[in-house]
């Protein structure tokens, strides 16, 4: 199960720096997303967040947050990339199509982009340039 998680791929030089463009393009993005959600987090301000999916608001933000800025970071480096990229997909995937499901499409078009960036990055993995790798390597 764990090596299926950090299984990095075996491709192409070409692919494996597309993949290193893709993944730090995708969190290095997000993160500018997740720490001014962070600041909703840990501020001292009431929590005003959506519930789309019944935790509890600060649940909610909690787990965006850790999409969203650790999953994001652990994408970048390409540490435990494949349950990075599935959090980040599902966390986009919510956005898009519950909390903006009443909204135009303009407003879901981005967490969609998003999402198809990290199915890509959830079915191929890292790539040679990752720490995976390094993990699959000293194995």
């Amino acid at each position: 199960m764990i090596k299926s998680i950090i299984n990095p791929g075996s491709y192409s030089r070409n692919i494996d720096y597309s993949l290193l463009i893709l993944r730090i393009a995708g969190g290095a993005l997000m993160l500018t997303h997740g720490i001014g959600k962070s600041v909703l987090l840990f501020g001292s301000d009431p929590i005003q967040f959506p519930d789309p999916i019944g935790f509890g608001a600060t649940t909610s933000l909690a787990l965006t947050v850790f999409a969203e800025v650790v999953c994001a970071a652990l994408l970048i480096i390409g540490l435990t990339t494949r349950f990075a990229a599935f959090s980040l997909l599902f966390t986009m995937l919510v956005a898009a199509l519950i909390v903006h499901a009443p909204d135009p499409f303009a407003r879901q078009e981005l967490p969609l982009l998003y999402a198809s960036m990290y199915l890509v990055i959830l079915i191929a993995g890292a790539g040679k340039f990752s720490i995976d790798k390094l993990i699959i390597n000293k194995k």
